[in-house]
């Protein structure tokens, strides 16, 4: 080898023995900052869940979204209502002025007390405060009145019928005297002696103001009844059993439904089998809420919530089906040719709405389009089917094609991580665009399933004070009092009159005829006079006026 090959050689094995430190601290810096943005990532994820949580605990679940942009922000003036928009009460003429018409009341220091002519009012006559002696000297020439409202812990009371025994007079070589007497009155449940308005009483007060039976029993022995809480529990089963076949009746009217909305919320009901025996814990159990197109909701319970309660409960339905995103909606609707699947723009805003901590911009620009969606619903949603279909071509298609595109354009550039709660929101859209814009063609379709959800509240709060049902077929029971009760208030109709007319004529009515007792056929037949809760009896006097 020559000295210039020999030179050659060892200047780069220098030049190699140089670089090869600074080749491993490259590769290991290229190393770390992988690692670094990979543990960024995962903070970023685990803050967003953070946030996410705090608001759950401590901040407002209230959905509402004020955008930020601030040039759409009222100034002091826009605030101020005109006077056609100032909402006034009607007046009659009277001599002098004008004077609201309305409900009883009067006005004093302690505010507006009103109410109406069911409200009984005790009139408690004051002394003059004048001695009787000096009564002559003074001339009474009016009255001033002065109410307060006042309530009593309980308003129970029990009927005595007194029932006259006669003694028919007979011949003196009859054998034995003829004793006559009418039997006693009609009672709801055999060898009861329950009152129809107590049994009614019992439900609305479980159900529909969510008061547990062990609390209506500490409330009734406040009021020096003493029943025992197992015959509350019997009377209340016993009572609902009744009420099935009307039940029954009302979910066959709301599966006739040609727009039917749908959701599932859960429920503790039966408890686990556990080895070795003990307390154990409860079953986590469905309510199934169905609620039709004319105004009838009904509670359908299962010990589940697999697709296989979709498929069985809605065998045969043809018609749209309105729902949230669960997966069970969209295959049973992909395998039944007369049915459509319409999705829920609510639940589609509310990844929009999670992803405002983590893509403000982006989650803000989706929620405002949604927002436009709505203002345009709410401007016009008074029209008459034909007329509201043409509205919604005109004005809320751009909205919805606009704001599909917009997200296909940001999934087409993948400048979001696939954990961004935004991605998410995005992909739960794209995924049910088609269900989504079903309310486009169909204007009995609505935008969301508000409605039903409103339903199911009783139902979560009522959860939070009894807690859970001790029985499955408790649970079921549940169901069937709160699809009734809460039909009637959708219906307009008195649940207490419902239950105690309604709870006193089913064992006589026709079982053909079972759907006029449902609250919406019941409204339209029977509201005009409903059976009294004194069972009708002639001559019935219940110590009332």
């Amino acid at each position: 080898m020559s000295n210039k090959e020999l030179a050659t050689s060892v200047n780069h094995e220098q030049i190699t023995s140089l670089l090869a430190p600074h080749t491993d601290l490259s590769l290991h810096y290229s190393s770390l900052a992988q690692e670094h943005d990979q543990l960024k990532k995962r903070t970023d994820e685990l803050q967003t869940q953070l946030d996410w949580f705090k608001r759950q605990l401590f901040g407002a679940k209230s959905e509402r979204h004020i955008s930020p942009d601030e040039s759409r922000q009222l100034t002091l003036g826009e605030l101020q209502q005109t006077e056609s928009e100032i909402a006034t009460e009607p007046t009659i003429k009277v001599p002098g002025h004008e004077r609201r018409v309305g409900s009883k009341g009067s006005k004093g220091d302690e505010g507006d007390l009103r109410f109406d002519d069911s409200v009984p009012v005790q009139q408690i006559i004051l002394p003059s405060g004048i001695a009787a002696e000096n009564l002559d000297d003074y001339e009474k020439i009016g009255e001033k009145k002065s109410r307060h409202l006042a309530q009593k812990p309980g308003s129970y009371f029990v009927r005595e019928f007194i029932r006259s025994v006669y003694k028919k007079k007979a011949p003196a070589d009859a054998i034995q005297d003829e004793i006559y007497c009418i039997p006693p009155p009609y009672t709801v449940l055999d060898r009861s002696f329950a009152d129809v308005s107590l049994l009614a009483g019992l439900l609305i007060d479980k159900f529909r103001y969510h008061l547990p039976l062990y609390r209506q029993h500490q409330r009734m022995k406040a009021c020096g009844v003493h029943v025992s809480r197992g015959s509350l529990t019997n009377w209340v089963h016993r009572t609902v059993e009744l009420l099935v076949p009307v039940y029954e009746a009302q979910m066959k009217s709301i599966l006739a439904s040609q727009v039917l909305a749908m959701d599932e919320t859960p429920i503790k009901a039966g408890r686990k089998k556990k080895k070795p025996p003990g307390r154990g814990k409860m079953n986590t159990a469905y309510f199934w809420p169905l609620f039709g197109d004319q105004d009838e909701v009904a509670f359908h319970f299962a010990p589940t919530r697999a697709h296989s309660v979709v498929f069985e409960l809605l065998d045969g339905y043809a018609g749209t089906l309105v729902t949230d995103g669960y997966e069970a909606y969209k295959q049973f609707a992909a395998k039944n040719a007369e049915a459509c699947h319409a999705a829920c723009w609510v639940h589609t805003r509310r990844g929009f709405d999670k992803a405002l901590v983590s893509d403000q911009d982006l989650a803000d620009r989706a929620l405002q389009q949604i927002a436009d969606l709505y203002q345009v619903e709410e401007e016009i949603r008074h029209l008459a089917p034909e007329k509201l279909q043409v509205k919604r071509a005109l004005h809320s298609k751009p909205i919805v094609e606009s704001f599909f595109e917009w997200l296909r354009k940001l999934q087409a550039e993948q400048a979001l991580l696939p954990s961004s709660p935004f991605t998410k929101a995005l992909a739960y859209a794209l995924e049910r665009e088609k269900a989504l814009k079903v309310f486009l063609e169909n204007p009995e379709v609505p935008l969301d399933t508000n409605h039903l959800e409103r339903q199911i509240r009783p139902i979560a709060v009522g959860r939070k004070n009894w807690m859970f049902c001790w029985t499955e077929i408790g649970a079921k029971y549940a169901g069937v009092a709160q699809s009734l009760l809460s039909t009637c208030i959708l219906q307009g109709v008195d649940p207490f009159t419902y239950l105690v007319d309604v709870l006193q004529r089913v064992e006589t009515h026709p079982a053909a005829k079972v759907d006029e007792l449902t609250p919406r056929l019941w409204k339209e037949k029977f509201a005009a006079d409903p059976i009294p809760d004194c069972l009708g009896s002639v001559g019935c006097q219940d110590g009332r006026d």
